[in-house]
């Protein structure tokens, strides 16, 4: 952005902006202002406010008071379609994808005008050739990648000819290289006069992309600044308001046995848009930390099906996967946990924790082997002392063990699931996106946890999309990738360049050469 663009009125213009909800200010006296051609960050900590202000501007959530300015003009945006008839895109962080429809058919469901498909086919196929985002408007949706999902998703926002595009952790499930060409098309945007708010917890990202960056905590703007003037560490200081912490990672010494060894697994994904696993050969040790690296859709959540026992195998299948020595995989979920097996699924709510329940009845959930039940007879002062224990070692910030799993906030959801299932003493941690949508702050808190369980002696692995994530901590690394694993390395003998790569397919040892390339094409 030049000087010529800071000369011109502000595309968009917030003034004393405020949301209270009953329990919590999620948005207080907040000032920001975009300019023509600025790709404007918002940084904060979860629970800082950042979404609420977008939901705000995108007209998903009403103020309580303040101005909206758009171009000099108050506007007052209650609905969506009112925000994209002022030229407002906006790109969530979870695609809104129908699997079993064309391209054309689910940007057609995004469309307010009235149109022709085959017309609006045409006009994908040009919009995507001019940004550098191809794209076959034909194609089905369940057999693109997931760089060619989020491109549906901003080609959707691009036949708006949109003034002011909000992307919402726009990539998080990408390779480096995907990253680069999204990158490409941003700053061609703003070149173009586009305005950008741009939302993401990687702050390398903001240095390199971003014009300008507006900091909130608690739901207030407490600075403002030019993040290429700044390091990620003075940015995640204005974040968090104090030195961001450091991993301890030093080198492994300490490897003990196999406490986790997947042998020839090989099984067809129930879901008929899913991915088959084909072979998976990997151990665990105690004392190192495992990472699987991998494009979403890849065969990572059929893997962690197999190994956290929500579905068990075939028992002649049974020797596939072996929990300290014992032959685990016919053994449902509750029988690993008693080998010692503890598990952070993806999907925090739901999964990790039932959202109407109270923190201690989530502790209960999976923590009772630890001596909170006897007779079949809950014994109250245990599982309070746990769950306590939880939020005050793991720094969870809620209204107390009795506040409802779905009344906190991801990054604190994220602490307390963590938290819990590192106060259960496993001998094997498997931990899935451990930090996903977590805050630089809570990021760092939850590595350093995982570490020290490594550096006790504990058995982790980590599926992550997060590559910086799995360099920070690991110890070997491995991709998989069309449900196929590649050759485990050293994590001080590889990079993010060839990871990424392998992310893509092309690894070697990979029967599919032509596949892979097909793939990393897309991707």
């Amino acid at each position: 952005m030049n000087q010529e663009s800071k000369d011109l009125q502000p595309r968009l213009e917030l003034r004393g902006i405020t949301k209270i909800y009953p329990t919590v200010v999620a948005n207080e006296d907040v000032n920001l202002k975009v300019y023509p051609g600025e790709i404007h960050a918002v940084l904060g900590e979860n629970g800082a406010g950042k979404s609420t202000l977008m939901k705000i501007i995108y007209g998903a959530i009403k103020p309580d008071r303040g101005q909206i300015l758009w171009e000099g003009r108050e506007v007052h945006v209650t609905r969506p379609a009112e925000a994209r008839r002022l030229g407002v895109g906006m790109v969530f962080q979870h695609f809104s994808l129908f699997e079993t429809l064309t391209v054309a058919q689910n940007i057609a469901l995004g469309v307010d005008e009235p149109f022709d498909l085959d017309g609006l086919s045409k006009r994908i196929g040009e919009v995507s050739h001019r940004y550098g985002l191809p794209l076959d408007p034909q194609r089905l949706v369940h057999s693109l990648s997931v760089g060619e999902r989020q491109r549906v998703e901003i080609v959707r926002c691009l036949l708006q000819e949109p003034r002011l595009l909000i992307m919402d952790e726009p990539t998080s499930v990408l390779t480096p290289q995907a990253v680069q060409k999204l990158f490409e098309t941003l700053r061609r945007l703003a070149e173009e006069g586009c305005s950008i708010l741009y939302i993401s917890h990687k702050l390398e990202e903001i240095r390199d992309l971003c014009h300008n960056a507006t900091v909130m905590r608690g739901g207030r703007v407490t600075a403002v600044a030019d993040p290429r003037q700044e390091t990620a560490s003075s940015l995640a200081r204005m974040m968090i308001g104090r030195e961001l912490p450091v991993c301890e990672h030093s080198v492994s010494t300490a490897v003990g046995p196999a406490r986790l060894l997947i042998s020839g697994l090989n099984r067809k994904s129930d879901d008929p848009f899913g991915t088959d696993l084909q072979d998976i050969h990997l151990e665990v040790r105690g004392g190192e930390i495992v990472g699987i690296a991998g494009i979403s859709g890849n065969g990572q959540q059929e893997l962690l099906l197999a190994l956290s026992g929500e579905k068990p195998l075939d028992k002649r299948d049974s020797t596939a996967i072996k929990i300290d020595g014992v032959e685990a995989g016919h053994l449902n979920a509750a029988a690993r946990r008693d080998l010692g097996l503890t598990f952070v699924p993806e999907e925090r709510l739901g999964r990790g924790a039932v959202p109407p329940m109270s923190l201690s009845e989530n502790t209960l959930l999976t923590g009772h082997r630890g001596g909170m039940v006897r007779f079949g007879l809950i014994k109250e002062r245990k599982v309070r002392d746990f769950a306590e224990q939880c939020l005050r070692d793991f720094d969870v910030r809620c209204g107390g063990i009795q506040a409802a799993a779905k009344s906190l906030s991801g990054g604190n959801l994220q602490k307390f699931i963590v938290g819990r299932e590192i106060l259960q003493k496993p001998k094997v941690l498997i931990a899935a996106q451990p930090t996903w949508g977590v805050d630089v702050g809570a990021a760092a808190a939850i590595r350093q946890e995982l570490i020290d369980l490594r550096n006790s002696g504990l058995a982790v692995l980590v599926i992550s999309e997060e590559l910086e994530e799995l360099f920070e901590i690991c110890d070997r690394i491995v991709v998989i990738a069309g449900g196929r694993l590649s050759p485990v390395t050293a994590a001080a003998d590889t990079n993010m360049e060839e990871i990424g790569l392998w992310m893509s397919g092309l690894f070697p040892g990979d029967g599919e050469g032509e596949r892979s390339a097909e793939v990393a094409d897309a991707s």
